[in-house]
């Protein structure tokens, strides 16, 4: 009896440790599964993050070189979305803002430092042009200026309002009509014209919207003045 009870013993533990080193196997087979996996997945998010496209500021295509400030700025849609100013990653006029009006939109930039000097718009249409020259003979000598119209941006332009944006480097402004769209950076004191300008003329058979061309946008880096 003692020698049947100490074999049945025996058996027991063959089969507890037997079992045991089955239960450990199964294990380790799925914790280095699990790590497996988790590395794997690792990889891959590492992978996605490192493809993913960088952002510049403003969301240009490119980055700028130094010394230049990014800009990207697009004209109204119709008379229902206002224009969109930013320049180096600050949005400067928008419809968000709450600071686009009916007109010429016209934002200054500090040409040595980047930074915002002031925002108006001025109303074409039903406005006087009066205001708004006063407006750019104040502009100081080194500064940046971006325009972008919105709705109506020509009706009220005299002579002497179109002359002064011309010294500002525009190629186009003695050229705008009623309802075209404009988008133009240049800078007072320039002395060549400006490479940042987009026009598009208001035309009944070509227009996307009902009475109004569609939106013309321009994104690009701009020369910080030196002294």
């Amino acid at each position: 009896m003692r020698v049947a009870g100490a074999a049945k013993f025996v058996v027991a533990v063959a089969i507890f440790l037997l079992t045991f080193y089955v239960i450990t196997q199964v294990f380790e087979i799925k914790m280095d599964a699990s790590l497996g996996n988790l590395f794997a997945r690792s990889a891959m998010e590492t992978a996605a993050r490192s493809t993913k496209p960088p952002r510049y500021k403003c969301g240009i295509s490119k980055a700028c070189p130094e010394k230049h400030f990014a800009f990207k700025m697009a004209s109204g849609a119709a008379n229902v979305v206002g224009p969109k100013i930013c320049v180096e990653d600050n949005v400067l006029m928008s419809g968000v803002k709450n600071n686009v009006g009916r007109g010429i939109n016209i934002a200054l930039v500090n040409g040595k430092t980047g930074e915002a000097l002031d925002t108006k718009f001025f109303d074409m249409w039903g406005g006087d042009v009066a205001p708004f020259i006063d407006f750019l003979k104040s502009i100081q000598d080194g500064t940046i200026v971006l325009m972008g119209t919105y709705d109506d941006g020509a009706t009220k332009l005299n002579e002497e309002a179109r002359k002064l944006i011309a010294e500002l480097g525009s190629t186009s402004i003695s050229n705008l009509g009623f309802r075209d769209n404009w988008v133009f950076c240049g800078g007072k004191g320039i002395k060549t014209k400006s490479p940042f300008e987009q026009h598009i003329k208001n035309n009944k058979d070509t227009n996307k919207y009902e009475g109004w061309p569609e939106v013309v946008e321009m994104e690009g880096c701009i020369p910080q003045k030196q002294d």
